[in-house]
């Protein structure tokens, strides 16, 4: 069924300045809604545009509109998390002639025991050129690389080095659930599970205000950014710095806060403005 012409359904794509984005991301290939530009724009976007909670640490509220997204993540050349960079993202692939209907998952991995709202945006994605359906997720931080066919047959994949594997079980009144695994330092481990529910911006904007205001989320009480590339995948959570490899190997080290602002700016590209620096280093969430 197509969706209905009320805005609320689509994503604004007619709003994106796609000339800005698709340099912003560095993607010089066909703007056609083909199968090889949706990988080449899922590859350009999670290795471009990193992960980032900052503005929540910063005092800040994180508006999903797309003017704003637009203002950080491109003209500022800032990065965002996962509601953010799916909006982002899903403007440019509706904007090209993608299907695109966002989806939400329920992070497992690190998960203490108990259940966890689905707060994860995700989208779904079709190609003109191909039958297949693809899941595409260029907000988790640690990409992957290119879209995932969600295909339960496909066993283990490799996006670039990194590998992945996607399944499909079955949840509460036998309902269709997906799951996806990577391979980590800790062997296999399940990344979240989701199901086919079409989100629309509403539905991400709730999911939105949970996460940056409410006490039980992660990313109201320390910084946690991630940029994710090729040959390695570097996070800091609150005041450590860890890189992560494809083989599941890492290291890491503890920084002090002072040293935040320029490890952000010369690992993670992300250089913080005027009082901004003198506030990250005085946050509280560094001294717990």
């Amino acid at each position: 069924m197509n969706k209905p012409a009320d805005p609320a359904y689509h994503w604004d794509g007619d709003k994106l300045d796609l000339d800005a984005y698709l340099a912003r991301i560095g993607f010089t290939g066909e703007r056609r809604p083909t199968l090889e530009t949706l990988r080449q724009l899922q590859y350009a976007h999670t290795t471009s545009i990193p992960f980032e909670n900052l503005e929540i640490i910063l005092g800040r509220s994180i508006p999903l509109d797309l003017e704003t997204l637009q203002d950080k993540m491109i003209r500022r050349r800032r990065g965002g998390y996962c509601y953010e960079n799916v909006g982002l993202f899903a403007a440019a692939l509706e904007r090209l002639g993608f299907g695109v209907t966002g989806l939400s998952g329920r992070i497992e991995m690190g998960a203490p025991s108990g259940l966890r709202p689905a707060t994860h945006a995700l989208a779904r994605v079709t190609t003109a050129d191909d039958d297949r359906v693809w899941l595409c997720d260029v907000g988790f931080g640690a990409g992957p690389l290119e879209p995932l066919e969600l295909n339960p047959d496909r066993g283990e994949v490799k996006a670039g080095e990194w590998r992945l594997r996607v399944e499909r079980t079955r949840g509460e009144l036998d309902s269709e659930l997906w799951a996806v695994h990577h391979f980590a330092r800790d062997g296999w481990l399940a990344r979240y599970t989701f199901t086919m529910n079409p989100q629309y911006r509403i539905d991400y904007a709730v999911g939105n205000h949970f996460v940056s205001t409410s006490p039980r989320s992660p990313f109201v009480t320390r910084p946690y950014v991630q940029r994710f590339l090729p040959e390695v995948h570097h996070v800091i959570d609150g005041t450590t710095w860890m890189s992560e490899y494809p083989d599941g190997s890492s290291q890491s080290r503890d920084l002090e806060p002072s040293e935040l602002p320029k490890t952000l700016a010369e690992v993670f590209d992300i250089e913080l403005e005027g009082d901004d620096i003198a506030t990250l280093v005085a946050s509280p969430a560094l001294y717990h």
